[in-house]
């Protein structure tokens, strides 16, 4: 039996999550995309609960459909003063070539537990999470709070440790999806565990075979999956969905939107990028992430098994990237675009979607035939 449809539990028009980018996206950017049938998220693995809070209030204004709200499932860390000396003492040349010198931030990250009550609060439609997992008692929690609970995999085991605490979806990351990857199992499959680059690599698993594989293994369970992974058009849309998806979810297609809300200099590096631009490299934030090669990950990478996991590196180099976006300059930034970036399409949000619409349906027309 086919798995319980999220977009009919949703009543969404069409089978299109925007991916939540942490930093890049907008209220204006989720709001358009759900107005349009698809369902719009707020990426808010860095927003303080205040922002959150904000955030939804203007999604809300902007449109009565369903919308969604994401968080990095981590801990607040403390690192030793030895592992963060050595890297400022990496960073210090990179920051010199904006006459800046790197300094420890006053925190490393937002409080994920108040994160959590934040987005309790603003009660979306939709609670998805990416770099950990949680535990029954925080599925149900949403699930009272009226939300659908979608945990972030890039194996079919972690696609079971999602079922098995209470998620209603299941969103299948595969390796060609921009920014940072979701693996939380380490090893052996111990949560909690801190994933070794080896762990991270053996995630890297392509979103066709991953799809399939994690929608045979939940079908039983009665728990839809999300494709994502490199999608960048209604062919794509289709072509996960006979794989058994429910839904797919596209994050670097909505980046050049008019309602992104990337710099100039970012939006001007994905236009430009091809398809064989793109690398993953844990060197910039700590933890592994997909994004265009520039003069950062070119100096950063040889040190990417000595920097500290994420989020430690990040706050470390957010200064420098805040620095080149100011500057406006690319070489700088951390890029994140998935393998698709060659076919990014800037153009208003509403507009992409109409467009994604026409593709898809005539694409499942095509297989009908």
């Amino acid at each position: 039996m086919p798995a319980p449809s999220l977009v009919h539990a949703l009543s969404l028009r069409l089978p299109i999550i925007q991916g939540p980018m942490t930093g890049s996206d907008t209220p204006a950017l989720a709001a358009a995309v759900s107005a349009c049938g698809g369902l719009g998220m707020l990426g808010c693995g860095m927003r303080s609960p205040d922002a959150m809070a904000d955030a939804a209030a203007q999604v809300r204004q902007a449109t009565d459909r369903p919308f969604g709200m994401n968080l990095f499932v981590q801990e607040t860390p403390a690192p030793d003063a030895a592992t963060v000396a050595a890297a400022l003492e990496r960073l210090a040349p990179l920051y010199s070539a904006f006459g800046l010198a790197p300094a420890t931030p006053a925190r490393w990250c937002e409080d994920f537990n108040a994160q959590l009550d934040a987005l309790i609060a603003a009660r979306p439609a939709v609670a998805s999470f990416t770099f950990g997992i949680l535990n029954a008692a925080q599925v149900e929690r949403l699930h009272a709070a009226g939300c659908h609970v979608i945990g972030t995999a890039t194996t079919v085991a972690e696609a079971l440790a999602w079922a098995d605490v209470g998620a209603d979806a299941v969103c299948a990351s595969g390796m060609e999806a921009g920014g940072h990857r979701g693996t939380f199992l380490a090893a052996g499959g111990t949560p909690g565990a801190q994933p070794s680059l080896a762990d991270f690599a053996a995630a890297m698993v392509g979103t066709l075979p991953l799809v399939a594989e994690c929608a045979s293994a939940l079908a039983p369970r009665g728990i839809p999956v999300v494709a994502a992974g490199g999608i960048m058009d209604g062919r794509g849309i289709a072509a996960a969905q006979a794989l058994g998806a429910d839904a797919v979810q596209m994050g670097t297609a909505f980046l050049v939107c008019d309602e992104s809300g990337i710099s100039a200099a970012y939006r001007a590096a994905l236009q430009a990028a091809t398809a064989t631009d793109t690398r993953t490299t844990g060197a910039l934030t700590g933890r592994p992430a997909r994004g265009i090669v520039n003069t950062l990950m070119e100096r950063l990478h040889p040190d990417e098994a000595h920097v500290p996991a994420y989020p430690v590196q990040n706050a470390l180099t957010g200064a420098l990237r805040r620095a080149c976006a100011q500057a406006g300059r690319s070489d700088y930034l951390s890029l994140w675009a998935g393998q698709g970036v060659a076919a990014v399409r800037p153009m208003r949000t509403a507009a992409l979607m109409e467009l994604l619409e026409q593709e898809w349906r005539a694409a499942r027309a095509g297989i009908a035939g």
